[in-house]
């Protein structure tokens, strides 16, 4: 989907209805706004429903200040117009309360953006707001001060965050990994132990990452079996964004065909409405002409490569998996009989493996050993199908929350014995 052809009030209502569904807000909470060109701001109505915005309920307001539209624009359109006001390079503002960062606004905290890469690049320097009554001119005036300082994510005490953007897809998207850094600090703090960050040299080698230069080729023929694996891997690629292992522009699919040539997920494209059509495919080293694959793409070469019996790669960042990434506590696998069954050993490796090192990496998986955690960076799950693989991710993820909740209740977390793991080895042939 190209967001940016679809009208502001059409733009507000889809943001809005993934703010809502992924449970970012409530049926009355938060406010997004764009600024058109003509200096027009649209923005949601006051006390309607999130969950059910239509466009006709979207709210302007002119630039002479007249409101135009069938309801009342949010109680908190002063600040929209305030920050617009001190900062002009700024097309849209997204305000919202979601609970982990609703959490770090109670300890007048801000969450460490050096946990994982991605944050460190979309979020930028963050600062907080001092409290004042929501729709006051107060409000405004200590959020509009914040941006003036060309800060583009506020912390606001008591309240929420808010996040300025040149278009109102960017400033979902640095919201939306903000409420995943702040999740994922959270969950790493329950599991215990220090926390680690990246080295400004690992920031610089990760930010000149790019996708690899690969020579094109034109498809002459799309087989049935191709046609079924895009299909399929759509599907999965929006469970797996509806599920929060994903978020908009993180997270690859990739599946091999009969041939030796393999599909995967296109490089910054949003996962929740990625299409058949967007997908890449790889034959013979050369690139589906006129896209740009996943910058992982030479990893999950190598695999396809070096394992005949691998046909899916799934690179993924759940939020409870990602605390033992981001510390160092080791995941257990040998927690309930399934667990262990479908992931067996989850080996640790260091952050940029799958990109300064694809080669190496690869060689360490195999069916025995399909499963592993990146230092702060991700997870990979592989398997003999996209269903194998799909199934050991979200049971890493299950696992992985089962462990940080068990922490979080008095008592010794107790794993199956060894004589137990031995017995389910032989019964299941493992």
């Amino acid at each position: 989907m190209d967001f940016s052809i679809l009208h502001p009030a059409d733009q507000i209502v889809t943001i809005m209805n993934r703010l809502y569904y992924y449970g970012m807000t409530t049926m009355t909470g938060g406010n997004l706004s764009i600024k058109d060109s003509d200096g027009t701001v649209w923005i949601s109505p006051s006390g309607v429903d999130k969950g059910s915005l239509r466009r006709e309920d979207i709210m302007q307001i002119k630039p002479n200040g007249e409101i135009v539209g069938i309801h009342r624009p949010s109680v908190e359109y002063p600040f929209h117009l305030g920050i617009y006001k001190k900062r002009p390079d700024l097309g849209a503002v997204l305000h919202a309360h979601p609970t982990a960062l609703v959490a770090f606004s109670l300890l007048r905290k801000i969450p460490n953006t050096s946990i994982i890469p991605d944050a460190k690049l979309l979020c930028g320097k963050i600062s907080i707001a001092a409290y004042a009554c929501p729709g006051s001119e107060k409000l405004g005036e200590n959020i509009s001060a914040e941006f003036e300082k060309g800060i583009d994510t506020v912390l606001l005490e008591n309240h929420g965050v808010v996040v300025g953007a040149k278009d109102l897809f960017s400033a979902f998207m640095n919201f939306e990994t903000l409420d995943y850094l702040a999740r994922l600090e959270i969950n790493a703090g329950t599991l215990g132990g220090e926390i680690h960050t990246i080295s400004d040299k690992h920031m610089e080698i990760f930010k000149l990452r790019t996708s690899p230069m690969l020579d094109f080729f034109h498809p002459k023929v799309r087989t049935s079996e191709e046609q079924a694996v895009r299909r399929d891997m759509c599907a999965l690629i929006k469970r797996a964004y509806g599920e929060q292992l994903f978020t908009s522009e993180q997270g690859t699919f990739s599946c091999k065909l009969s041939d030796g040539s393999f599909i995967i997920t296109p490089a910054g494209q949003d996962r929740a409405y990625i299409e058949p059509e967007d997908l890449v495919l790889i034959k013979e080293g050369k690139c589906e002409a006129g896209k740009t694959p996943s910058r992982s793409v030479l990893f999950h070469m190598d695999m396809y490569e070096q394992h005949e019996d691998v046909k899916t790669i799934i690179i993924a960042h759940p939020p409870h998996l990602m605390a033992f990434a981001v510390t160092d506590n080791v995941f257990d696998a040998r927690l309930i009989p399934e667990s262990y069954i479908a992931l067996k050993t989850v080996r640790k490796f260091p952050f940029g493996s799958t990109f300064m090192q694809p080669k190496l990496l690869a060689h360490e998986f195999s069916l025995k050993n399909p499963v592993a955690i990146i230092e702060n960076d991700c997870a990979i799950a592989a398997g003999t199908s996209l269903a194998n693989a799909f199934d050991r991710l979200e049971v890493m993820e299950y696992s992985a929350k089962s462990l940080i909740q068990a922490q979080s209740i008095a008592g010794d977390i107790v794993k199956i014995s060894d004589a137990e793991v031995q017995e389910i080895e032989k019964v299941f042939n493992l």
